[in-house]
């Protein structure tokens, strides 16, 4: 899994503007302002040792979901598409190799993946709790304490017994982890910090146990019914993230927790992801989302399953997710996932990007049309595009960015849906991102390809772009007048375009999973208009 915190963020802070930051923070909650300076205020101290571990009697009703394998052999790891071999005790912290790789190292995933064997998993236990000291270093920050909890204790109840040692460790760590809860970032975060707490609370017995599951089904009471929405998407609109939480509630279910509403929130979580599995059995690359982090869909579905849930993995009808802004077109060969929200939740769009009105496109099980994807979660040139307007299959005004993205994770004006429409084959909506200029969009799928119109509302001349980003091996690309017509997958596409612009075939940087940063094609199709205007678009296949 993968976690940037705020507070460790390597920007310097006289790298942005004031302005930029107070349009950022008037956005958040005042809670989290408060636990922001409450943390930078307060250190957290050294629990007390808990002289006994009574271990309650715990089973699972299924296995849990393996991970991929990052433990190659011993010392080797591999994440994020990145191997190094480490010298420990020294490497457990070694910035060279970046804070996301170190954090992957800390979370102790590989304790899930295939055939690890009890040794190795005991000896790598043992050897982090004697290499890092309470509260020092990437494994005592919270996220990492979260997920790390979580893996233990999987790796208990997957027969493999901690020793004592272990144990103390681990209750030691969430007794740590009561003082950093992290109130001050909320959303996915928010939700990792309950699940450490109920699994703790579940798999010991005693007064610090019963505490621990209390502060857990708490925030899960608390947030549940504002994370996930009505149409059963996580509220940070990444399908990544989504998955991910759908795994820990499933995990949570797996062990017996009594949360109230548990089992109606997944099912409704579960139809989300059937509805927004893309042709080719993956997740769409919408907002902050890479392959390979979150299981799979087909792993999640066979997951629920044992677990007893039942639901339709039928997705191919077009659907309406209106409360996440989604909405899925299917029509013959054709399918289109498209962007018709809002960005994320007012106080925390670190996962956003400035994609408003994109989308992606499958002809059969082939995606033609593709976001950018996500590469790096620290702030570099990279994740600069990524998130940029221009990384999108939408409509760039003026070289600006329709929300404020900056840093690696922050975003201070960001646009707004303003309207929104949807019926059969059919959506549109409408965005204020460029201020006093309004964009509409409206897509419309049929059996012979995707049509787009996009009108523009306002006054005076504006620098226009349509960006599309072609995805495909041995791709060939040859403009035409008013036409793109394209060669990938063994087959002929086309794209129209409007009579007098310019077109340009760019190479940018595409990565469909962390650590990898492959190029691809962009058409860029620009020109000078007078507002207000229209325009339209057809995608299909050349005959």
């Amino acid at each position: 899994m993968i976690f940037m915190s705020s507070s460790k963020s390597n920007v310097k802070k006289n790298k942005y503007s004031f302005l930029l930051y107070l349009k950022t923070i008037r956005f958040l909650k005042l809670s989290q302002l408060f636990y922001n300076v409450y943390y930078r205020l307060k250190k957290a101290s050294l629990p007390k040792m808990l002289t006994l571990i009574e271990v309650a009697s715990l089973s699972r009703k299924c296995d849990f979901v393996k991970s991929s394998k990052s433990l190659i052999q011993e010392n080797r790891f591999r994440f994020l598409n990145v191997e190094n071999t480490l010298n420990f005790p020294s490497d457990w912290n070694n910035a060279q190799l970046g804070k996301l790789w170190l954090y992957n190292l800390h979370y102790f995933d590989y304790l899930r993946q295939e055939n690890i064997s009890r040794e190795d998993g005991e000896k790598l236990i043992l050897r982090w709790i004697a290499e890092n000291p309470v509260g020092k270093g990437n494994g005592w920050e919270p996220y990492t304490i979260s997920l790390r909890i979580v893996n233990w204790i999987k790796w208990h109840l997957s027969g493999n017994p901690l020793s004592i040692e272990a144990l103390q460790s681990l209750a030691n760590q969430a007794k740590f982890l009561e003082q950093k809860i992290e109130r001050h970032l909320l959303a996915n975060h928010y939700l990792a910090n309950a699940k450490a707490f109920v699994f703790a609370g579940i798999f010991f017995e005693g007064d610090d146990a019963k505490r621990w599951l209390k502060i857990g089904t708490d925030i899960y009471k608390e947030e549940l019914e504002e994370q996930i929405l009505q149409d059963g998407g996580h509220f940070e609109r990444s399908a990544m993230y989504h998955s991910i939480i759908l795994e820990d509630l499933l995990d949570l279910a797996n062990i017996g927790a009594e949360i109230s509403g548990l089992n109606q929130k997944i099912q409704k979580m579960l139809e989300w992801l059937v509805a927004m599995t893309t042709p080719d059995g993956k997740i769409p690359l919408l907002n902050d989302c890479a392959l390979g982090i979150a299981p799979s869909p087909n792993q999640i579905f066979s997951y629920a399953k044992n677990l007893g849930f039942n639901f339709s993995e039928d997705n191919t009808n077009s659907i309406d997710l209106a409360d996440t802004g989604y909405a899925k077109l299917v029509a013959g060969d054709w399918t289109a996932i498209c962007d018709a929200g809002n960005i994320g939740p007012d106080y925390q769009p670190g996962h956003a990007h400035a994609d408003t009105l994109t989308f992606e496109l499958w002809h059969k099980d082939f995606k033609l049309i593709t976001d950018s994807g996500t590469g790096e979660y620290i702030d570099t040139p990279l994740r600069k595009y990524q998130r940029s307007t221009l990384a999108h299959n939408t409509i760039q005004i003026d070289g600006k960015n329709s929300s404020e993205v900056w840093s690696a994770h922050r975003v201070a004006n960001r646009a707004k849906i303003v309207e929104r429409k949807f019926s059969g084959n059919k959506v549109s909506a409408t965005h204020n991102g460029y201020g006093k200029i309004l964009h509409q969009r409206t897509w419309n799928i049929s059996d012979d390809g995707l049509s787009i119109d996009d009108e523009i509302e306002g006054n005076g001349e504006h620098l226009v772009e349509i960006l599309w980003h072609v995805l495909g091996e041995n791709i060939s690309i040859n403009k035409q007048m008013n036409r793109i017509e394209i060669s990938a997958n063994n087959t002929r596409y086309f794209i129209t375009y409007p009579q007098g612009w310019n077109a340009e075939i760019q190479k940018v940087k595409y990565s469909a999973e962390f650590g990898k940063a492959e190029d691809i094609d962009m058409i860029n199709l620009s020109n000078i208009v007078v507002l207000p205007t229209t325009f339209s678009s057809q995608i299909g296949l050349l005959k």
